[in-house]
């Protein structure tokens, strides 16, 4: 492996151009952004909650006592924050995307004063706190949350297009034939570094004595500088020559750090976990955790068996006129692939004057002759596939996965479409992540189920409890727009 210098580009005092480039720093260094972050957000909700109860008992101030006031804040800001740090949202990665940042806030926020209410009813006091300043401060408490992330957001792009923070100052090296120089060096600017010094590795076949040479230079000007770190960007395959360069660098007091760039870079991407004394590299993600399987069967079984309970008088009536608009059995069975191939009988409000289950099934289409006159209604207004919430409570689907298909489309869809398969890694859903994106309704183009596929591995690959809830949540929104909904 071998070295070449990329040289600084100086100004008239002598003084590298990209350091005069660089505005006054602020006084905060980049590692200290996320305790910043934290430290406001729990600023921010005691201030609301102080607020909160001057606002309502304004009226009457011998009734409003602060330090309840304090101690809502306390309770809210340690659950609030510690969710929020689990998740990983205060890194300022995350505070750079706003609207990840606004629906992990509007989550945890709501599931912060849940878990508050459970612990106030069990410990039977309620009357010790207000109703009204409780439901003030959780208006107020994220309206400020979510002003506060958008001002974090601004100030945080700023400062690192503008090079204010005072960060790490390194000095890089990196190959000279990789194509991923300029996105690396972009990369390490935009989380608060500060390139000092960049060192180019040459093409191969150079000069065998210039890889000692540049090692030499590299040793020189991190000798007595105020460089704190020694980064290397390089392709992963030439761990022997990279290894070898780590050992030359050991008499320098200074951390030395790999960046994998190139193809081979991905697999360090991939989770990962110990075998013994071996690493083992998931290249394919698994079925969920025991935790994560309860977390998501229990919500299936409590939601589909409050959705019943408040939907069975719709539920009886539709019955009914199904029964009186046409001859034939009110719900319509048909055998669906689920959960890793196993076939299932999925439940339906009887639409059609056919009940289709076989080797050739016609999708549905808009006017289709075989509607009956009710049937039309409930297939726009989805009302047909209530009956599914009995699938996701018997455990054959659930509330949101990848929608399933007839046994007769899903061989047809099997031959065409690549990786189609791979949806049946997970429980089918009564709605899903291609769904809310309106991937609806019949699929008559092999472009029209590639898109719903790739909804469909995308929700497999990147689950998680708050994606079902934002699903969920996003559902009645697509019902009502109704888009290809016949």
């Amino acid at each position: 492996m071998h070295y070449v210098e990329q040289p600084e580009t100086l100004d008239r005092t002598g003084i590298p151009a990209a350091v005069m480039a660089e505005g006054r720093k602020w006084p905060v260094h980049y590692s200290a952004v996320e305790p910043f972050a934290i430290a406001a957000d729990i600023a921010t909700i005691t201030a609301t909650s102080v607020a909160s109860g001057l606002l309502y008992h304004l009226q009457d101030p011998s009734a409003n006592d602060i330090s309840k006031s304090l101690g809502l804040a306390i309770l809210v800001s340690a659950l609030f924050v510690s969710l929020m740090k689990i998740r990983g949202m205060y890194r300022p990665a995350e505070l750079l995307i706003l609207s990840r940042q606004i629906r992990a806030t509007c989550l945890t926020w709501v599931t912060a004063f849940l878990v508050l209410a459970g612990a106030i009813f069990a410990l039977k006091i309620g009357s010790e706190i207000s109703r009204g300043t409780s439901v003030v401060f959780a208006m107020l408490g994220l309206t400020a949350l979510i002003v506060h992330r958008r001002i974090a957001e601004y100030l945080l792009a700023k400062g690192l297009a503008e090079k204010r923070f005072s960060g790490r100052t390194i000095v890089l090296i990196t190959d000279d034939s990789s194509k991923d120089n300029a996105g690396l060096t972009q990369v390490l600017t935009a989380t608060g570094f500060r390139v000092k010094r960049h060192f180019l590795l040459p093409e191969p076949g150079s000069d065998p004595d210039q890889r000692q040479r540049i090692v030499a230079s590299v040793i020189d000007y991190v000798r007595g500088s105020d460089v704190e770190e020694i980064v290397v960007g390089a392709a992963p395959h030439p761990w022997s020559d990279l290894r070898a360069l780590g050992a030359e660098l050991r008499v320098l007091p200074f951390p030395v750090s790999f960046v994998p760039i190139g193809a081979a870079s991905e697999i360090f991407k991939r989770p990962h976990r110990e075998l013994g004394n071996v690493l083992c590299v998931e290249l394919q993600r698994g079925l969920l955790s025991p935790l994560e399987h309860v977390a998501k069967r229990l919500m299936d079984l409590v939601l589909a068996g409050l959705a019943l309970t408040a939907l069975l008088p719709l539920l009886v009536i539709v019955a009914v006129a199904i029964k009186l608009d046409s001859p034939g059995p009110v719900l319509f069975r048909q055998q669906r692939c689920g959960f890793n191939g196993r076939s299932f009988q999925i439940y339906k409000f009887r639409t059609m004057s056919v009940l289709e289950d076989g080797p050739s099934i016609i999708q549905a289409q808009l006017g289709d002759r075989r509607f009956t006159r009710l049937g039309a209604l409930l297939r726009r207004t989805s009302i047909d596939e209530l009956p599914q919430l009995l699938n996701v409570l018997n455990g054959t689907m659930s509330l949101v996965g990848p929608r399933p298909h007839a046994v007769a489309h899903d061989n047809e869809f099997d031959k065409v479409v690549r990786n189609y398969a791979f949806r049946r890694r997970v429980k089918p859903g009564l709605t899903g992540w291609a769904q809310v994106h309106g991937c609806r309704g019949p699929t008559p183009t092999r472009a029209s189920i590639e898109e719903r596929v790739e909804h469909d591995l995308w929700y497999i690959d990147n689950w998680s409890l708050s994606l079902d809830i934002a699903i969920l949540v996003r559902t009645p929104i697509e019902l009502i727009r109704g888009d290809n909904a016949y």
